[in-house]
C-alpha cells in the first residue's frame, strides 16, 4: 500500500469518527434517555408492587382486627372506618351487609341494595351483592323484582349463573311450579361449573319434587 493510500484511509477513518462523535452528541440524549426510561420503568414497576402487597396486607389486617370485635355494632363500626380503595370498597359493603343482616335485616338489605347499583364497584360485587339481596330478602322483595334480577343473574356466561338458576328454581316452587323448578335444576346439572354441593342441593330438590335427576 503507497503512502498516499494509507494517508487517504487516516483520514477516512477520521471522518468516521468526527462523524460518529458528532451524531453522538446530537443523538446521544436518545439512548440515554431510554436507558433512564427503562431502569425507571422496572424500579417503578417494583416499587408499585411492593406498595400493592402492603396496601392489600393493611386492609387485610385492619379488617381482621374489625372482626374482633363482639358486638355487632362494633365490628359494623370497625368495617366502616377500614381505609379502602376500589375492590376492596365493595368487600366491606358485603361484610358490613353480611354483620347487619342478624340484627337489622332493613338497614342490611339497604346496603346490599346500594351495593348492587353502586358503579363505582366492579360488576362481579355488584352481581354479588344483588344476588345476597334476593337471598336474604326472600318474600321482603316484590316477586316481579326477585324474577327480574335472577333473570339478568342467570344468563349464559355471568359468573353467579349456577346459584342464580338455583334461587329461580325456588323462585318456581315459591309459586308452586314444580315442574319448572325441576327443568331449571336440571339445566343447573348439565351446566360444567356447577359446584360439587350445589350439585347436592339441586338432586335433592328435584327428588323432592317427585323428578329423575339426570344422569
Amino acid at each position: 500500500m503507497s503512502n498516499t493510500d494509507s494517508f487517504i484511509d487516516e483520514v477516512t477513518e477520521e471522518l468516521r469518527r468526527d462523524k460518529a462523535m458528532a451524531y453522538l452528541r446530537r443523538y446521544g440524549w436518545i439512548a440515554i434517555l431510554a436507558v433512564v426510561l427503562v431502569v425507571g420503568g422496572t424500579a417503578w414497576n417494583e416499587w408499585r408492587k411492593a406498595s400493592d402487597r402492603a396496601n392489600a396486607q393493611a386492609f387485610g389486617d385492619a379488617v381482621l382486627a374489625a372482626l374482633e370485635h363482639d358486638s355487632t355494632t362494633d365490628r359494623v363500626t370497625a368495617l366502616a372506618a377500614v381505609p379502602a380503595a376500589g375492590p376492596q370498597t365493595g368487600l366491606t359493603q358485603l361484610m358490613i351487609a353480611g354483620e347487619m343482616m342478624s340484627e337489622d335485616r332493613p338497614a342490611a338489605l339497604a346496603a346490599l341494595d346500594a351495593a348492587a347499583s353502586d358503579s363505582a364497584l366492579p360488576e362481579a360485587y355488584r352481581q354479588l351483592a344483588a344476588l345476597k339481596r334476593v337471598i336474604a330478602g326472600g318474600r321482603d322483595i316484590p316477586l316481579g323484582e326477585r324474577q327480574q334480577l335472577l333473570a339478568g343473574l342467570s344468563q349464559p356466561g355471568q359468573p353467579l349463573r349456577p346459584l342464580a338458576l338455583e334461587q329461580s328454581a325456588l323462585l318456581q316452587i315459591e309459586q308452586g311450579n314444580a315442574e319448572t323448578a325441576i327443568e331449571i335444576l336440571s339445566d343447573l346439572l348439565s351446566q360444567s361449573d356447577v359446584s360439587d354441593s350445589l350439585q347436592r342441593r339441586a338432586v335433592q330438590v328435584i327428588t323432592a319434587l317427585g323428578g329423575e335427576a339426570p344422569g
